[in-house]
């Protein structure tokens, strides 16, 4: 037995137009599986990912708006890291998301890797992290 990678993350979100919005519209993830979710037919389960809907990429949303707000402690989840190519891709990404709208951090060096941390409409945080230093 050998665990092979990460298949997907699962957050809840409050409104799945929203997060469409935000992931397939603002950040570009393809909209891979709109379904509902298996042990509870009467919430919506979308999936995001690279176009294929590759194990590795996906990012999966259970809409559940009559929930409360999420705590931050132990068994929460800190924060959820996509990956580009380069540090220089990091800039653009910064300004795009200034120009639309979206507060995120300076690029940070991170000591082997650099990132940038903003928000998703749900307040989950987000990093956007290079593959190369």
């Amino acid at each position: 037995m050998q665990l092979t990678g990460l298949h997907h993350v699962t957050l809840i979100c409050a409104d799945l137009e929203r997060t469409s919005a935000f992931y397939r519209d603002l950040l570009g993830l393809a909209l891979v599986r709109e379904t509902t979710n298996d042990d509870d037919p009467d919430a919506r389960h979308f999936w995001f990912g690279d176009a294929d809907g590759s194990p590795g990429t996906l990012v999966s949303f259970l809409e559940y708006p009559q929930l409360d707000e999420g705590h931050v402690g132990r068994g929460s989840t800190h924060h959820l890291a996509l990956a580009v190519d380069s540090v220089e891709e990091l800039g653009a990404w910064r300004d795009y998301l200034r120009h639309h709208g979206h507060d995120c951090t300076d690029v940070m060096d991170r000591g082997g890797f650099h990132s940038l941390y903003l928000r998703d409409p749900d307040g989950h945080i987000l990093e956007i992290a290079s593959r190369t230093h």
